[in-house]
């Protein structure tokens, strides 16, 4: 058996007749037993790449194994050896909690003693045992989207796709549901995550690709992808818009990145971070540049994707000031 969940390579798919490039020579290697992130603002591919390594769609080029299976000659096989859930919970609300967990049993084949005995199992790991005979129209966002968690592992697949799995949650619920995700893996689960909420990959993911217009653009462990930056992310606030586009051309090049300005606002990383700040200092006094506030602090994931796309997951561009 291979070490490997999921092998996909140059993977590439197209719409309307190969004039829309949605994925675009993308490789993937997730390793059994962690959770590997997808991540990305919407439109950059990961929904289509999960729907392609679950068969939901055919790759228009490439080739890619799952669980050993190949995607387009052995989609049964592919799909019975693995979990999904999307971005929205797809249980029917007007079943109870315990029947939409026996009905995919029943689907996935399994005897009722089992079937029975699963259901039980789930809902009390997802803490959802009070309302298992409520109808799921009564449930929370958050209950409906740990019951699609649930009925996606009824058959206890050994691979878990999620696709953006906490979009729309609240912030407790977006936490039990990770929790969740980490027990999982303890146990053994293979877990491939979507996601465009960076403090999500960050806590969650052991290896990480990030997706930009179809293409990987980095790919790494969250640390790695934090250190090509620098050490220290020094953020200068300024007066006017003016005063932050001259101030970005005066001290721009202390960083080891591009300077982003962004409004008010410019950011860029640094080595050395107290001795950077201070040089920033001295030169925007000498050149008469009002500050009105300065931070240096840890980089983060949203910094990693900023630098690397020059806008946020949410597609809000910003300008990447280049320096001498």
């Amino acid at each position: 058996m291979s070490d490997f969940a999921v092998e996909a390579r140059n993977i590439v798919r197209t719409f309307k007749k190969g004039a829309v490039r949605a994925l675009d020579d993308v490789s993937l290697r997730v390793p059994r037993g962690q959770v590997f992130g997808l991540l990305g603002p919407n439109g950059s591919g990961k929904t289509t790449m999960v729907r392609i390594l679950s068969t939901i769609l055919a790759p228009s080029t490439g080739s890619a194994l799952v669980n050993g299976f190949d995607v387009v000659r052995e989609p049964d096989a592919v799909r019975r050896s693995i979990g999904l859930a999307g971005q929205y919970a797809t249980v029917d609300e007007n079943l109870t909690g315990f029947e939409n967990l026996r009905m995919i049993g029943r689907l996935n084949h399994l005897s009722r003693s089992v079937v029975r005995n699963r259901a039980n199992e789930l809902l009390e790991t997802f803490d959802l045992a009070e309302a298992s005979a409520r109808n799921v129209k009564t449930y929370s966002g958050g209950m409906r989207r740990r019951l699609d968690l649930a009925a996606a592992l009824v058959a206890n697949p050994p691979l878990l796709f999620l696709d953006e799995p906490t979009t729309g949650l609240d912030p407790q619920s977006r936490q039990d549901l990770w929790a969740i995700i980490e027990q999982l893996v303890e146990t053994g689960t293979t877990v491939l995550l979507t996601t465009q909420y960076l403090e999500e990959a960050d806590r969650l993911a052991s290896q990480l690709v990030v997706l930009d217009h179809g293409r990987i653009i980095a790919e790494g462990t969250s640390r790695e992808l934090k250190t090509r930056l620098g050490n220290t992310v020094l953020v200068l606030t300024f007066e006017t818009v003016g005063d932050a586009r001259r101030g970005a051309d005066l001290v721009g090049d202390l960083g080891a990145q591009p300077a982003i300005v962004e409004g008010l606002v410019v950011e860029f990383t640094v080595d050395g971070g107290p001795t950077k700040a201070a040089e920033a200092l001295r030169r925007l006094d000498g050149a008469g540049v009002a500050l009105a506030g300065l931070v240096l602090r840890e980089p983060s994931l949203d910094d990693v994707f900023l630098n690397l796309t020059g806008h946020r997951t949410g597609g809000v561009e910003v300008s990447l000031t280049e320096t001498a």
